[in-house]
């Protein structure tokens, strides 16, 4: 097959980006197949007519491409493309979207107020402040709505933090998500086709949360998979990890992370597109289900043939 490796991009994980396509072009070479790597601009659309490639990996991390952008140009172009389609990916780059479709759902996420730029500098949002701490309480977490990798994220533990957190996460994205804090265990489930892979753990050395750096400099998370948690638990976990990608409508893989907190489980995001590179928790929690990261790519590509023969 000739696949078409898309990487790279503007958005601010353009550099994750091509960290994982790197490693998907080798693995698609030791498959046997083609592998062709466009760094997504404004030629994308006739790189790919003049190469017609029998299947685009996606390996866009962020806004652009992992927001349904580029998914709808592949469905134009009649394109088979891995991971989710246009409508999953646009709701999980959403984090107050998709926290309304799981609290819709009677899915457990974190109790959240959300507002734009707009509300914020002309409609006096900063005074809802008392009302939002009644709420939720302190610390909060603030975070822009349509960002990866944990950027932009800023938590507040007093009233008086919470505009420079949010004058941060508006430097980010137009949107803010201001979350209750879930004090207890980081954990991710990643989802293949429909399967539940093990679940990875997430403990920062160096960090109070698991921010861009912990996530992405070898060394600085320690990461545990499967993760120590008893089998009635890693059950629940992965229940409810599928049931939320499940919900969003994703399909191909994803990643869904989670809180362990006192409440019990609770969803915070799925990842639509994520990770790959040597420090990411997919691949990582592929290895612990006995799937090295070339059998993987070979997966994931397959998924893209089959759904687009169904469809």
């Amino acid at each position: 097959m000739k696949v078409a490796v898309l990487k790279g991009g503007s958005s601010l994980e353009r550099g994750v980006s091509l960290r994982s396509a790197a490693r998907v072009e080798d693995a698609v070479g030791e498959l046997g197949h083609e592998a062709i790597g466009i760094d997504v601009g404004r030629e994308l659309v006739s790189r790919l007519r003049a190469e017609r490639p029998d299947v685009v990996f996606i390996a866009l991390h962020g806004p652009g491409g992992e927001d349904g952008t580029v998914q709808e140009l592949l469905e134009i172009l009649d394109l088979p493309y891995t991971g989710p389609g246009v409508a999953a990916c646009a709701l999980c780059m959403d984090k107050v979207a998709a926290k309304h479709e799981m609290r819709a759902a009677g899915l457990p996420t974190p109790d959240w107020a959300a507002f734009n730029a707009t509300a914020f500098r002309e409609l006096g949002a900063a005074d809802t402040l008392e009302e939002i701490e009644e709420r939720l309480g302190f610390p909060l977490v603030v975070k822009p709505a349509r960002q990866g990798s944990s950027l932009g994220v800023e938590f507040a533990s007093a009233r008086d933090e919470v505009p420079e957190a949010l004058v941060a996460a508006f430097s980010y994205d137009d949107r803010v998500l201001l979350e209750r804090y879930v004090k207890g265990r980081e954990l991710a489930v990643s989802v293949l086709g429909s399967d539940p892979l093990p679940v990875v753990e997430a403990i920062p050395r160096e960090e109070d949360f698991f921010n861009f750096e912990a996530r992405y400099e070898i060394g600085r998370t320690e990461y545990v998979c499967p993760a120590d948690l008893g089998d009635a638990q890693t059950q629940r976990v992965q229940e409810l990890a599928t049931a939320t990608y499940e919900t969003l409508g994703c399909s191909g893989f994803a990643r869904v992370d989670l809180m362990f907190g006192d409440d019990g489980h609770e969803v915070l995001e799925v990842n639509a597109i994520p990770g790959l590179t040597d420090t990411s928790l997919f691949p990582m929690a592929a290895e612990a289900a006995g799937i090295d990261f070339t059998q993987l790519v070979e997966r994931i590509l397959e998924s893209a043939r089959l759904r687009d023969q169904v469809a």
